[in-house]
């Protein structure tokens, strides 16, 4: 429960510690703001304080156009299975955030049978947990993308209804306009000049401070793989291949953290528009967007780096397999090793930066139609070989673990079953591909080295920082600041 007038503190002050974490509707204009909105401070007995967008807009509060809601970074929350119900209604939420954009296959009949509870267990807890019910939540969040799209794209009206998951245009605008009391068209006309163009859309996502973008940065680029992604001082720039609507798209994107503002602009390329929803939710995950600064710091009070955050992937294929090579050799050895597959079996991609960016990493299927003894011509021991082909064989299976919200142990323990894929590997893969925020790596040696003790005596002591050990991984690595291995052998 929010206690209003600490809301409202913060409110006066545009806390930003707060944004995404809060929200404020004033019932003298009917609209709701993120905290750090710069219009004049309302009175206190004009607001109303909200935990949620969701919960605003069920209140009949309508999204501000100048702060934007939509932009605004939501929340990492670790959850525990002391407490059930609160686990089944946050699962319910990242299954919502991650199908809003299906269409009719964001049903809570089908989400209920996900979770193997009924439909009415599903909205009891729910409404509980987040204040609002499910098909509430899940219009919310639907309104939201379509009002981003609206706003900071030209793609046209129909395409943006079906993007944001709505399955016909005249349900779109009868929704928007009940809710936001304007037409699309109207909101687009008030929006006024837009960055998008014909050649790329852009959006733009929000994020708190703390960000130590310096350390995101150096950690993408010492592994990142010429030719499939690029790293500078601000931007990064890569291909990827995306599922949408049972096909596959392949393009380019270009993230670009925006001078002295808590912003990331995103460019993607034209082809992904429909897949513009599962993109944003993708490259919040990949940069750690939402993460609390506040709550990590507190739990990691005795380890420096502040505002490091967790990388996660945009394609965990990709990660899956740098893992396996990384096992044993340093990151640049391992770095090598990708370059050389993504060269043989990676598909030529067409990107505004040949010189840089021109390959797609090669698919789980073109590996997994290999032999061992194809990738020992490119230096892979036959191990790792073996391994990377069984991970690609039975990568459909895997890749269903590869949810928000789904346990971490599910995936570990699908990926040890593995041939050549060991603990070590298999909680790195779910740190980053999941984004999971409790990882620690067993026998990580860059760990036991910085900590300066056995593994033992790490996972010991590690668990002084639960539920956020991969940020103290993370650290710890930082303050290496030298090329280490990878991690420990995998069996």
């Amino acid at each position: 429960m929010l206690d209003a007038d600490a809301a409202y503190l913060a409110l006066k002050a545009r806390d930003a510690r707060f944004d995404g974490m809060l929200f404020v509707g004033v019932t003298s204009t009917g609209v709701y703001c993120r905290p750090i909105c710069r219009v004049r401070t309302p009175r206190r007995e004009n607001c109303r304080f909200f935990a949620s967008a969701a919960q605003a807009e069920a209140a009949r509060f309508r999204p501000c156009l100048k702060c934007r809601p939509e932009i605004a970074p939501g929340r990492t929350e670790p959850w525990t299975v002391m407490d059930a119900s609160r686990t089944l209604a946050q699962q319910a939420a990242h299954w919502l955030d991650q199908h809003a954009a299906s269409g009719g296959k964001a049903s809570v009949e089908t989400l209920a049978r996900t979770l193997g509870i009924t439909d009415r267990h599903l909205r009891r807890i729910f409404v509980a947990e987040h204040g609002v019910t499910p098909l509430q939540y899940l219009l919310t969040r639907r309104l939201l993308l379509a009002k981003q799209l609206l706003t900071d794209t030209d793609l046209p009206v129909t395409q943006v209804a079906l993007a944001a998951g709505f399955t016909s245009l005249r349900r779109f605008n009868a929704a928007f306009v009940e809710r936001y009391r304007l037409n699309p068209s109207t909101l687009r006309r008030r929006s006024g000049p837009r960055a998008s163009s014909a050649d790329a859309l852009t959006l733009h996502l929000a994020f708190r401070e703390p960000y130590d973008r310096g350390a995101m940065l150096r950690f993408l680029s010492q592994r990142a793989i010429p030719g499939v992604e690029s790293v500078g001082d601000t931007t990064i720039r890569r291909s990827l291949r995306l599922r949408c609507d049972d096909r596959e798209l392949h393009g380019w994107l270009q993230v670009q953290f925006v001078a002295q503002r808590p912003l990331v602009r995103v460019d993607l390329a034209p082809q992904f528009a429909p897949a513009s929803a599962t993109l944003i939710r993708a490259v919040r995950r990949w940069l750690d967007l939402d993460a609390v600064p506040d709550a990590i710091d507190l739990a990691l009070r005795d380890l420096p780096g502040s505002g490091i955050r967790l990388p996660g992937a945009l394609d965990a294929f990709e990660l899956a397999v740098r893992a396996v090579l990384g096992q044993q050799v340093t990151v640049a050895a391992a770095r090598t090793l990708a370059t050389r597959l993504a060269q043989a079996w990676g598909e030529p991609v067409a990107t505004p930066w040949a010189a840089e960016v021109s390959r797609l990493f090669p698919a789980a299927r073109q590996l997994a139609a290999l032999q061992p003894a194809d990738l020992g011509a490119l230096g892979i021991v036959r191990q790792r070989a073996a391994a990377i082909i069984a991970l690609a064989r039975q990568w459909d299976a895997l890749q269903a673990r590869l949810h928000a919200g789904e346990p971490a142990s599910a995936l570990i323990a699908a990926l040890e079953a593995v041939p050549g894929i060991g603990p070590w590997t298999a909680h790195y893969i779910a740190m980053r591909a999941l984004a999971w925020p409790d990882a620690f790596p067993p026998g990580d040696v860059a760990v036991l080295k910085a900590m300066n003790c056995s593994a033992r005596e790490a996972e010991a002591r590690a668990q002084a920082w639960r539920p956020w050990r991969s940020y103290a991984v993370l650290r710890l690595w930082h303050a290496l600041a030298q090329p280490i291995s990878l991690g420990s052998p995998s069996r």
